[in-house]
């Protein structure tokens, strides 16, 4: 029996990884850093790990985070809010906040686990006041009020009297008042939203001679609107090494902590006219080698990028050919090449193409493009 066969009858898995996701915990306590350097020591910084951190993994980013001297974190739901409360990764007392207006058989979840929840309406805060008492517990809650995105949250107009409800029910305590902007790229998108929720705020604090945590900024305020940095900034993609839009008028020097990389599988030559991929869309005009690379739409490679992506193997930049399929991309060698079966393709990072360039050939944004990166594409933590 050979080594290989001989490993595998012992259950050690050693085959090599088709597709991997480098994950830089340096460059995201890099990232972390420059957002605290930006808002200074006044305001708490919220680490945005929903969506499994974005798809990067929320238990070694949350540590990470944790490490780095954050406190907050911001979820999806109840669901992710529970996943990251008992994954241990968290070594000290955190507070988890879920975004998501809860459903009424999710509220007891918040009772038992600690967990931060979303009101937005005052069915969904009789009902949890009626589960705590019942219990003779009590749940943090935090309001979100709509000023302008639309989403979720309670209108400016009833939230005074939402928070006189919440302040006269005995098993709901208040950490926190929050909106959420529609387009916080430039100050002026955030102006008139951040003006109505002030407004609500102080009116609130001074009829309720209490003060509460106050929160707006995601990544885009953070680098557009200081005056919106309040009590805590909420940063998402800013963590992971991206801008929100390319015209913010402050950049920081965030680096990606991404790198999604794939083997090259085969490698052949082909005639002048051979066609590649589904429904031959693109003709070799003269002989050239093509590459096929082990990723494709399935780990999270967009078929929208068919054709218009170029990926580096060995420092040099090679265009995508023909349409992406499901497990496998191929790409134009040319006529003079160095590479081989087992090399390192990189389809997005710190080398190479980033993500939000490669989201824009692709219609989408850099948000997309992170979270889309499949679970099979193995993570690897440097």
């Amino acid at each position: 029996m050979d080594a290989i066969q001989s490993n595998f009858s012992a259950g050690i898995a050693l085959a090599e990884n088709m597709t991997e996701a480098l994950v830089s915990l340096d460059n995201l306590a890099w990232n972390t850093s420059l957002i605290r350097k930006r808002v200074g020591g006044s305001a708490r910084i919220m680490g945005i790990v929903k969506a499994n951190a974005y798809g990067h993994n929320v238990h070694r980013v949350a540590e990470t985070l944790e490490k780095s001297g954050v406190r907050d974190f911001g979820v999806a739901n109840i669901h992710e809010a529970i996943e990251l409360k008992t994954g241990g990764a968290l070594k000290k007392p955190a507070n988890i906040l879920a975004f998501s207006s809860p459903l009424p058989s999710h509220i007891p979840f918040f009772l038992h686990h600690d967990i931060e929840m979303t009101l937005c309406d005052s069915l969904t805060l009789q009902s949890a006041e009626e589960i705590a008492a019942a219990e003779n517990k009590t749940i943090a809650v935090q309001l979100k009020v709509d000023t302008g995105m639309g989403r979720l949250g309670t209108p400016p107009a009833v939230a005074m009297e939402l928070l006189r409800q919440i302040d006269h029910s005995p098993h709901l305590e208040l950490k926190g008042i929050y909106t959420h902007f529609a387009d916080s790229s430039t100050a002026e998108g955030t102006t008139k939203q951040l003006d109505a929720f002030k407004t609500l705020t102080a009116e609130y604090e001074h009829a309720s001679s209490k003060t509460v945590c106050k929160h707006a900024a995601n990544s885009g305020a953070i680098l557009s609107a200081p005056e919106s940095w309040l009590d805590m900034v909420r940063p998402g993609i800013l963590l992971y090494g991206y801008h929100p839009t390319k015209n913010s008028p402050c950049r920081l020097d965030v680096r990606p902590v991404m790198q999604f990389e794939a083997k090259v599988i085969f490698v052949k030559k082909v005639p002048a006219g051979t066609t590649i991929s589904y429904n031959r869309t693109w003709t070799a005009n003269e002989p050239r080698s093509i590459a096929t690379i082990a990723a494709g739409y399935a780990d999270g490679y967009t078929r929208a990028l068919s054709g218009r992506a170029t990926v580096m193997i060995n420092g040099n930049t090679y265009p995508q050919v023909g349409i992406v399929t499901m497990d496998q991309i191929m790409v134009d060698l040319g006529t003079r090449h160095d590479v081989k079966t087992g090399d390192t393709a990189t389809l997005f990072g710190w080398e190479g193409i980033g993500a939000d360039s490669l989201a824009g050939l692709a219609g989408t944004i850099s948000y997309e493009m992170l979270c889309s990166v499949s679970a099979r594409v193995k993570r690897i933590f440097i």
